[in-house]
């Protein structure tokens, strides 16, 4: 089994910036590619970034610009700055990740607990 724990987000006035991490742990094999999504109430989850093995990544239009995904220091590990954030930039993010679990899999879809993050503005 895989887990994807969150940290970071919080509460910060409009233009503020604010950090998340996720850090995935279990057996596997390999990750293929770890993301941020977010959802606001009563709307649908959206991609915020994603980032690849290779180290490419891509971004929502909506964050182009403000946020940055990188891999942490730790090992199996995602991180998303956020700056120059925006009252609709509120919701709870969500990490996920995809996984090959052994040698072979085409990868199965994890996703993390969500963490809030609320922009006042």
């Amino acid at each position: 089994q895989v887990q994807l724990v969150e940290s970071g987000g919080g509460l910060v006035q409009a233009g503020g910036s604010l950090r998340l991490s996720c850090v995935a742990s279990g057996s596997f094999y390999v990750i293929n590619s770890m993301a941020w999504y977010r959802q606001a109430p009563g709307m649908q989850r959206e991609l915020v970034a994603r980032i690849s093995p290779d180290g490419t990544w891509n971004y929502s239009d909506s964050v182009k610009g403000r946020f940055t995904i990188s891999r942490g220091s730790i090992k199996n590990t995602v991180v998303l700055h956020m700056r120059n954030l925006e009252p609709e930039d509120t919701g709870t993010y969500y990490c996920h990740a995809d996984v090959s679990r052994d040698k072979g899999d085409p990868g199965t879809m994890y996703w993390g607990q969500g963490a809030q993050v609320t922009v006042s503005s």
